[in-house]
């Protein structure tokens, strides 16, 4: 069964066509700049890589892209769209309706376009996806996969802010985390390194990347994340400003600021941009603090100290953890950074082996001392893939529902 996987942003398409349920990958593309007078397009499959340039209007004319890069006779991955079994699709914003993977309807779409208000940079580009899917692959499932589906297991206690409660009941003010298929991925792939069931595994999970999260996920259930009502909250990041004091913006209200000014320089012009005054991306980071730039060490410092700060806490959320993992671009790949990290935390049960972590750039890997009580791993997150198995999933269960309908009609009257 092929699988396509769509991300769709407000000006990008990125895919992947799977073949499941070997999960081998077919096919994967990224078209960008998609209404600039030249947008680009590049595609990899095993005959080679494809590359386009031409003027992309709209997300119609990506999607229209994405079909003529899939069967290109010599570089594409289909004789047909045809082939196509389902599609799912990274959706960023399920709100509290949402617990998992589900088929899309109307009424469900309706229902995304109302979370809107809270994902407004992600969810409108995420549903203009879904609908140009439906324009061109009209008669397969459509599968929404959200990131905050792996979160709606946190209790009360920690999603709910201490806001006038009325804020909750009205417009459903509260923590919802994001990154959650990353999450749930790594989770999954931690429980079958440690051997164990993932209902049983307790881990703390760190997305490091341009945007950056951790869980505490507790018998296998997320129960406790860092980003909040949008992705600000929590850790320090390439552009945000992670936790701070709200009051700030208060008081910047009062010296001129406007609104669009606070909410441009909390998202785009703060973290490690802001700190540093040099780049958000780590490694121009490290690079300048070797060289002698304080602000540069001082924004990796910051950094660190805020993950760490979490580590510390989660693990008394669990009280008792299994693991900690690393993944995303900065977790997988910034050894330097790792270790800065898990600095002088040996007495919480956390033994960074210096050579384990510096062989273990870009692989999967165990990275802590052989009698350290908590295991420390790397591993790389596949998104794609768990939105793949998740809509084969409910493709397959969709086939099985129409079998029994042809072998048993009186079920329809049922």
């Amino acid at each position: 069964m092929k699988i396509l996987v769509l991300n769709c942003g407000s000006s990008s398409i990125k895919y992947q066509l799977f073949d499941m349920p070997a999960a081998v990958v077919l096919a994967k593309g990224l078209i960008e700049r998609i209404g600039e007078s030249t947008s680009a397009a590049t595609q990899t499959t095993d005959g080679g890589e494809l590359k386009l340039e031409r003027g992309i209007g709209s997300h119609t004319e990506g999607m229209e892209l994405v079909s003529e890069m899939l069967t290109h006779p010599d570089q594409g991955a289909l004789q047909s769209m045809d082939e196509i079994a389902a599609c799912g699709h990274r959706v960023v914003h399920g709100g509290e309706r949402f617990t998992g993977s589900v088929l899309i309807d109307a009424s469900l779409e309706s229902v995304l376009e109302e979370y809107s208000d809270l994902a407004p940079l992600h969810n409108p580009p995420n549903l203009t996806g879904i609908h140009e899917a439906k324009k061109l692959l009209p008669e397969i499932p459509q599968v929404g996969c959200f990131d905050t589906a792996f979160h709606q297991t946190i209790p009360q206690v920690a999603y709910l802010y201490a806001l006038p409660y009325s804020l909750y009941e009205k417009h459903k003010v509260r923590r919802y985390g994001f990154h959650g298929t990353s999450h749930k991925y790594v989770t999954l792939r931690a429980a079958e390194l440690l051997g164990k069931p993932v209902e049983s595994v307790n881990i703390i999970t760190c997305h490091l990347g341009n945007g950056c999260s951790m869980t505490a996920v507790k018998n296998g259930k997320s129960v406790d994340t860092s980003m909040g009502l949008t992705p600000l909250e929590g850790l320090v990041m390439g552009t945000r400003t992670g936790d701070f004091d709200p009051a700030i913006l208060f008081y910047l209200v009062r010296k001129g600021y406007s609104m669009d000014d606070l909410d441009r320089m909390v998202n785009k012009q703060s973290g490690l941009i802001g700190i540093s005054g040099v780049s958000n991306d780590l490694r121009d980071l490290q690079e300048k603090a070797t060289g002698g730039n304080l602000r540069a060490q001082l924004a990796l410092d910051i950094f660190a100290y805020r993950v760490k700060k979490y580590i510390g806490s989660y693990l008394a959320v669990l009280n008792g953890c299994n693991a900690v993992v690393f993944t995303g671009g900065i977790g997988e790949n910034a050894l330097i950074m790792r270790r800065r990290i898990l600095s002088d935390m040996d007495s919480l049960g956390l033994r960074l082996d210096e050579g384990r972590n510096a062989a273990t750039i870009g692989v999967e890997g165990e990275i802590q001392q052989s009698d350290s009580p908590i295991k420390i791993l790397v591993i790389a997150t596949n998104e794609e893939l768990l939105i793949a198995l998740e809509t084969h999933s409910i493709a397959r269960e969709l086939e099985a529902l129409k079998d029994t309908i042809k072998d048993e009609p009186e079920i329809l009257v049922r």
